[in-house]
């Protein structure tokens, strides 16, 4: 059984935070119903990375919406509406991610919501909080990785803003969520009484960079800035970084310089021996590995610095990693399938429990799919 076994949750959410809290609750038991517009479903069943699509919705929404039932409704129809509120009196959690005021005009904000249910769980992800000058503005991956200071970090001193390759800021923050409505739920069953939590894009866009903004809060307010070469965390000391060999590259994490010169047989220079320039000279200590390091492969090096448990990787791909038997022995990706009996290759939930993985067979569902199924068992009728 899984831990969120008997847990229904009603997801008003689309696009990717709140959809991926809600997988990540399904991956654990939970009962998760997406509530959309009827015939189009919400907007995300649109949103495709390469243009990749499985039956009439892309595949970036099957990959954060399987393991889910759809319940079509008009929200600004009276009798659905009336059927939803009458769904609401019998769940556990509900998620929406509309702008602040959406949901009060449509009569489901958290007062009316309590009022029906004093026991659930409500959800809320914005884009930069309930109030202030941005309150209404549209939040989004990109906007507010750009507007976090979080694209200065990765790259090189001459790169441009740099944004990272993920959806970071939607699935942290979706993450967030899942981590509210779990200490919620817990505190249920304490004191009997609901709650109400709420999440934004930037909030925890600027909670993952604590690291950092702890730093700059407390150095002066210095920027950080990122290595001429090598993509090094802006805050972290030579060697730190990712090096090009004779065939690949590689990547030296946290490695004592001294350690790694000696290792290398090679003296380190007497301006870098000590220990503060590693950090004030690591561009030049950088230049200095990397002259070295190119003269031979990555498995050479890797052959010399694991022994003696220094922190080294090669660099993969895509590719690369999941050939490799380290990949393989996770089992880490498992087919879904649609109703129409399509079959999707994607990865399964990272969560073990008791030593078990979690697999889901089950793909995202159409656009009301489960309507009747759910009007009989919950009697909205």
């Amino acid at each position: 059984m899984l831990p969120l076994e008997g847990i229904t949750v009603l997801e008003f959410a689309q696009f990717m935070a709140g959809p991926s809290a809600g997988l990540k609750m399904a991956d654990l038991g939970a009962r998760v119903i997406k509530i959309e517009r009827p015939r189009t479903g919400e907007a995300g069943r649109q949103i495709a990375l390469k243009n990749l699509f499985i039956d009439e919705s892309s595949m970036v929404f099957h990959t954060a919406n399987r393991n889910k039932q759809s319940y079509a409704a008009n929200l600004k129809d009276a009798n659905d509406l009336e059927r939803v509120k009458k769904l609401i009196a019998q769940a556990d959690v509900m998620t929406h991610n509309f702008r602040p005021g959406v949901m009060e005009k449509i009569g489901l904000d958290y007062d009316t919501v309590h009022s029906i249910n004093p026991k659930i769980i409500y959800g809320v992800v914005s884009g930069y909080g309930p109030v202030g000058p941005w309150a209404k503005k549209p939040g989004q991956d990109l906007l507010i990785q750009s507007l976090s200071g979080f694209v200065n970090l990765s790259g090189n001193a001459e790169d441009n803003p740099t944004a990272s390759g993920l959806a970071t800021s939607d699935i942290f923050t979706g993450v967030h969520l899942v981590q509210g409505i779990l200490a919620a739920l817990i505190s249920r069953t304490k004191t009997g009484k609901g709650a109400k939590i709420e999440v934004s894009l930037l909030e925890s866009t600027l909670d993952i960079q604590f690291e950092l903004l702890t730093t700059y809060l407390n150095d002066g307010n210095q920027l950080p800035k990122r290595v001429k070469k090598g993509s090094a965390h802006a805050y972290v000391a030579a060697p730190y970084g990712l090096y090009q060999t004779k065939d690949s590259y590689m990547a030296i994490a946290l490695t004592p310089l001294d350690e790694l010169v000696k290792a290398m047989g090679l003296s380190l220079p007497n301006q870098f021996l000590a220990k503060e320039t590693w950090f004030t000279e690591r561009d030049a200590i950088m230049d200095f590995l990397r002259e070295h390091l190119i003269k031979e492969t990555t498995q050479y090096w890797l052959d010399l610095f694991e022994p003696l448990d220094f922190r080294v990787s090669a660099v993969f791909d895509y590719k690369t990693i999941l050939d490799h038997d380290a990949y393989k022995v996770l089992k880490m990706d498992q087919d879904v399938e649609t109703s129409d009996g399509i079959i999707m290759k994607t990865t399964r939930c990272p969560i073990r429990i008791d030593g078990e993985r979690i697999f889901s067979r089950k793909s995202a569902p159409k656009v009301g799919e489960d309507n009747g199924l759910i009007d009989n068992e919950f009697n909205l009728n």
